[in-house]
């Protein structure tokens, strides 16, 4: 849809070239003849034509500087000191404006946090995965979820664990690594598919970077399928977080936080895990007795 004033880029070129017309000598109805503008149009020009040197004259906003309807700017001020009291969202915000009396629609509050640059908004950058339909986990490697833990050892240095979990039997996997990202995704992949004694159809994560797109092409190309959680329910990969907190309190938390002592506890802790430790999950049984079961 098209304002009423013009979105021709040559317009500034044109305007400051019919006042430099009229600044040579021509008279201002010579000019506009030969511009093809109206007598009043030059004269706007020669009052907003600068004289430091530059050849354009911009075109201005039409975007008028006030509404009849605009919020008063007490409340905008009320909109932006809750705000920051607490940093909660617009709409806590506007439920505590309501409570003090002060009563505003919902997406003024979001619109006057967004003109006051209170908003987080989403990265530019964040390539948005969409959620295809969940297999259901009948045999082993139907459904096989897959994430990272992080480990702080200084501002500057982590350990990141790789954990993987087959959803049917409970049958898991980790390893540490100094850094993640697609190509350490893909290795630890691979490496767990050849200690599985089953076939991975689909890999689920979440949207981290080590998960993007390359991945996704990398794994389909194994003959595996890749599905990323809806998001923020972080709740669908609930079974590999539940294995998240039990490698960390059965095993990663008894040893000091060493790439080399976490990788020689975690392929101790494994064999255990899978062939020995009884699952509530499996009625009481090992990960190794579902997966030879099939």
């Amino acid at each position: 849809m098209y304002m009423s004033y013009t979105n021709n880029p040559q317009m500034p070129q044109v305007r400051m070239k019919a006042v430099l017309l009229v600044r040579k000598g021509w008279s201002v109805r010579k000019a506009a003849r030969y511009t093809g503008f109206s007598h009043g149009a030059i004269i706007n020009w020669l009052k907003k034509a600068p004289s430091d040197g530059r050849l354009t004259i911009p075109t201005l906003s039409s975007r008028p500087r006030h509404h009849p309807r605009e919020l008063r700017p007490e409340i905008v001020s009320a909109i932006v000191e809750q705000r920051k009291k607490r940093n909660r969202c617009s709409e806590v915000v506007y439920q505590e404006l309501l409570n003090q009396g002060i009563k505003t629609s919902l997406s003024s509050v979001k619109r006057t946090l967004k003109r006051q640059n209170l908003l987080r908004d989403r990265s530019p950058w964040k390539r948005w995965h969409f959620a295809e339909p969940r297999p259901m986990p009948n045999k082993p490697g139907d459904l096989v979820q897959i994430d990272t833990i992080h480990f702080m050892l200084n501002d500057k240095k982590r350990i990141y664990v790789y954990t993987l979990l087959d959803v049917a039997s409970r049958w898991a996997f980790a390893f540490a690594v100094s850094r993640i990202n697609t190509h350490n995704s893909l290795a630890f992949v691979q490496k767990a598919q050849k200690k599985a004694g089953f076939k991975f159809c689909t890999i689920q994560s979440d949207h981290g970077s080590e998960f993007s797109s390359w991945f996704t092409g990398q794994v389909n190309v194994l003959g595996i399928r890749h599905r990323h959680i809806r998001v923020r329910k972080a709740i669908d990969n609930s079974h590999i977080e539940r294995f998240n907190r039990t490698l960390q309190d059965e095993c990663l938390n008894k040893v000091k936080k060493d790439i080399k002592l976490y990788q020689k506890a975690i392929a101790e802790y494994l064999p255990y895990y899978n062939n020995e430790r009884l699952h509530l999950g499996i009625f009481f049984k090992t990960p190794l007795q579902v997966v030879t079961s099939y």
